[in-house]
């Protein structure tokens, strides 16, 4: 067990190298860092002022090395807008995007593995087609429609929830159903698959055989065995949560990273874009290890691969 986390960690900081290299040179690929921050109306003067004071008139492989050291050092540069350490501007707001992917997919686990348990439990009856409708529909409604659509209901026509900012709990409810709305699909569609090839493995069978009713071999048995693959989706979707929250933050104004991430694009900020893009990635590929420490949980067995 030792040895596969150890790789396993080892893998996750190759990752986080990988993702460094990417965001350096993808921003170098788009053009000439300088000229993207500054107005296109700046002139050369001012571009090759800019150029020198933030090294990129040194050798690129310098200012790769260099990158890495600072991002070791956790020295991400300054923002060029807020005049603040870019990396700090992010920490600042990372506290509201958790709250809301952390509320997005406890409400999508709760309802996505219910909604997946009990679809298989009830396979091929009318239960069963009408939740694979559901899932269905909510899987191909776009996430600014959701957002929009819950707006107009429970903000403009009922009263009950604030259309934007972050007041308390009350105003996290529809961010969080909005943006719990798409993952609830995949995790039902996944659970139910999922318990369904359990319930057909022959240690199933013999149970069955031996007289266990089929709710009990479902909650007490077949329920873990099936989560595995759960778990992969899970992780999957909470990550890309984190990561994709740009529309859900932009249209109920929520005060995170994504909305951060829209603010620096808009002012062509380029070191708090980098910085947030990469704060980011670091904590998907954090999620990724977390979930394969919690497969060691469910079966031990992978620890031999």
């Amino acid at each position: 067990m030792k040895q596969y986390i150890v790789k396993r960690f080892l893998q996750s900081l190759l990752a986080i190298l990988g993702a460094a290299t990417v965001v350096f040179f993808i921003i170098r690929l788009s053009g000439d860092p300088a000229r993207l921050m500054l107005p296109p109306e700046a002139s050369e003067d001012q571009v090759a002022a800019l150029r020198e004071s933030l090294g990129f008139n040194r050798p690129l492989l310098v200012q790769y090395f260099d990158y890495l050291k600072d991002i070791v050092t956790g020295n991400f540069g300054n923002s060029l807008y807020f005049k603040e350490s870019a990396l700090q501007l992010v920490l600042e707001r990372m506290p509201a995007t958790m709250d809301l992917a952390v509320s997005a997919i406890i409400i999508a686990v709760v309802v996505g593995m219910t909604a997946g348990v009990i679809s298989a439990y009830k396979k091929n009856t009318f239960i069963d087609y009408l939740i694979n409708i559901w899932i269905f529909i909510t899987q191909s409604l776009p996430v600014f429609w959701v957002g929009i659509v819950f707006i107009m209901i429970f903000a403009n026509q009922l009263h009950l929830f604030p259309t934007s900012g972050n007041n308390g709990l009350i105003s996290l409810v529809l961010p969080a159903l909005t943006l719990a709305a798409y993952p609830i699909a995949p995790i039902a569609r996944t659970m139910r698959s999922s318990l369904m090839d359990v319930l057909q493995q022959s240690y199933m069978v013999t149970n069955k055989a031996q007289g266990f009713s089929k709710r009990r071999m479902v909650l007490k048995r077949g329920l873990k065995n099936a989560l595995l693959p759960v778990v992969t989706v899970i992780s999957l979707e909470f990550g890309v949560m984190i990561a994709g929250a740009v529309v859900t933050e932009t249209i109920f104004s929520w005060p995170g990273v994504g909305q951060l991430i829209m603010q620096a694009v808009s002012n062509r900020d380029f070191p708090l874009v980098q910085a947030s893009i990469l704060v980011i990635s670091i904590l998907y590929i954090l999620i990724s290890f977390i979930t394969d420490m919690i497969y060691l949980w469910i079966d031990p067995r992978i620890k031999v691969q």
